[in-house]
């Protein structure tokens, strides 16, 4: 179902799935130069790639995580420039790339041979894509313009930013299946508490009268549903956001969101994580007849609610990949309700991993290139909502139909 493919400053995955084939891309510069000679050769390489496969002019999200937060206009200006009227909904994130490089970027492409993808573009921050009776819609790089300070207020302007850029498009926030906050100095202190707890109460308040997908949900286990999400730290002190949504108006879809059997449920967390506990599934499956698209949210070394393997960098790795793999496994999703589907670590199509310190890299990518193969990864330094956690990774999945043994 995945086809996988690597070589020099490339990753990426192509899989076909009703018909459309979707291409996943991680990119970083070849060689190191100028910013706007990194940016043009990662973003010639993933055109190459798109052209390979037939889906040239298809990106529709792109991921951009740059060394130097003043280079960012600079490198907004060189993309804007590259793609014309075909700009991908992009963000751009202020975390340095483990391997050196000014920046690297992370891109999804959606195309057919023959047509029959509607593809709809609003700027650097909004597309909009249509094919077998679903709506995606992917919004980027959502940044507060209130001239509050605090972590909390201007988190609730980001969000109701993003509410009223979706609503333009005739979306509701109830449709969001998947967002990125990305949070600047995210475990430095907020008055008498911390940057990222003030984060998780405003997106708490945000969140309190909205009703996640209400007409093609399959409930959680314990009923509650939000959606899938990564909170994570950049360099900084800025908050910038991003959501996918969907319309769906096609039979036999639903949208599950699912929690993981090795972890207490993030909105469950007990009073010492926060006066109100962070709000997300730990994942989000939009599944139809035959198989399930799955967003994988960011992912820590917790088991219960408990910091595992304190210290060390690749038993960090390996339970947090351990995780990923109950998450989204088969006895998962039965226990979820839906018996025929699953996925393995083999299934997923991309992954970020975000790190916390430079020295940790190489053990970090040993370990996933060890478990994940070929799998397109962007690495990128940024630092995770606990200050004992040294490694979080997300992804996006697809999970086939499976027979159950047993």
């Amino acid at each position: 179902m995945i086809e996988k493919k690597s070589c020099e400053g490339i990753g990426y995955s192509v899989v076909d799935l009703n018909e459309a084939k979707h291409v996943f891309a991680a990119a970083t510069p070849r060689r190191t130069g100028s910013l706007e000679e990194e940016a043009r050769d990662a973003l010639q390489t993933i055109e190459a790639v798109m052209a390979e496969q037939g889906t040239r002019g298809s990106i529709v999200h792109q991921a951009v995580f740059l060394r130097k937060v003043d280079q960012l206009e600079e490198c907004r200006k060189i993309i804007n420039e590259f793609y014309g009227d075909q700009l991908p909904a992009t963000s751009y994130i202020p975390q340095p790339p483990c391997n050196g490089r000014l920046l690297a970027i992370e891109a999804m492409g959606v195309g057919r041979a023959g047509g029959g993808v509607e593809i709809e573009r609003f700027g650097e921050g909004l597309v909009v894509t249509r094919h077998d009776g679903i709506s995606w819609i992917h919004c980027a790089n959502i940044m507060p313009e209130t001239a509050a300070e605090g972590v909390y207020d201007r988190s609730i302007d980001a969000f109701e930013r993003m509410q009223r850029r979706l609503a333009d498009r005739g979306v509701s926030f109830e449709q969001v299946v998947r967002t990125w906050l990305y949070l600047g100095d995210i475990v430095g202190a907020e008055g008498d508490t911390q940057r990222y707890k003030e984060l998780n109460r405003a997106r708490t308040d945000f969140y309190r009268d909205f009703c996640f997908y209400r007409d093609f949900t399959l409930m959680s286990r314990n009923g509650a549903v939000y959606p899938a999400s990564t909170g994570i730290g950049t360099d900084g002190r800025n908050i910038i956001m991003g959501c996918v949504g969907i319309s769906i108006d096609k039979p036999g879809v639903v949208v599950l969101p699912l929690e993981n059997p090795k972890q207490t449920s993030a909105f469950d967390y007990g009073c010492e994580y926060g006066i109100k506990s962070p709000k997300f599934a730990r994942a989000m499956a939009i599944a139809g007849p035959g198989a399930a698209t799955i967003f994988v949210s960011g992912t820590a070394s917790i088991t219960s609610s408990e910091t595992q393997h304190m210290g060390d960098p690749q038993g960090q790795t390996e339970q947090t990949l351990d995780n990923i793999a109950a998450l989204i496994g088969a006895d998962n999703f039965a226990q979820h309700g839906i018996p025929n589907l699953g996925a393995t670590l083999g299934d997923l199509a991309l992954a970020r991993v975000y790190i916390k310190n430079q020295e940790d890299y190489a053990a970090v990518q040993a370990v996933c290139e060890r478990r994940l193969g070929e799998l397109p990864t962007i690495y990128a330094i940024g630092d995770v909502c606990r200050p004992e956690l040294l490694v979080e990774i997300e992804g996006i999945a697809f999970a086939p139909a499976r027979t159950r043994v047993g």
